[in-house]
């Protein structure tokens, strides 16, 4: 059973644990985490989910995405869930969540990092990720009109794009 830090609406620490998956109270909230690898090129790394997943099985997503676990922080993970989906140690310090979206049950940070990853050099989580490639915005755009892709917003897919270029987010 993975347990999961609950936080109220200002993401401050209510002190207590929940199941992952389970049920929160009204009030309570979880944080998860995506990174969002771009090259030089400007291709943003895509995962294709696991057909075993739960939520979005077989889809594309941003590089790297999962729930925080008790006693870790947003950075730590986004480290460990990196390494996890993709065999590779990824060292953010230093680095603050790009972005943060509130949705229904939670906290969602993003960061965002520049990184020429050699595709070869990956290690996939078999049980969450099926396959990586680089992709340019309009291949992500056409992956999200055909439904291979999991339905964030349009714009803020072209946002996630946009931040990367606008300020100069950081070279690993």
């Amino acid at each position: 059973m993975e347990l999961v830090d609950l936080y109220d609406e200002n993401r401050l620490p209510l002190g207590r644990t929940a199941e992952r998956g389970g049920p929160k109270d009204p009030g309570e909230y979880r944080m998860v985490v995506h990174v969002c690898v771009f090259d030089r090129r400007g291709r943003l790394l895509v995962q294709r989910r696991a057909p075993e997943k739960f939520i979005w099985p077989n889809l594309w997503d941003v590089s790297v995405g999962g729930g925080v676990d008790a006693g870790e922080t947003s950075r730590q993970g986004a480290e460990r869930e990196f390494r996890e989906e993709l065999g590779v140690s990824l060292d953010l310090s230093g680095l603050r969540p790009s972005v943060t979206v509130n949705f229904d049950g939670g906290f969602d940070d993003f960061y965002i990092l520049t990184q020429d990853l050699p595709l070869e050099e990956l290690t996939l989580q078999k049980e969450e990720v099926r396959a990586v490639r680089w992709a340019s915005l309009e291949e992500v755009l056409d992956m999200l009109a055909a439904g291979t892709f999991i339905p964030y917003p349009e714009s803020f897919l072209r946002f996630l794009f946009d931040m990367r270029t606008q300020f100069g987010f950081p070279t690993k």
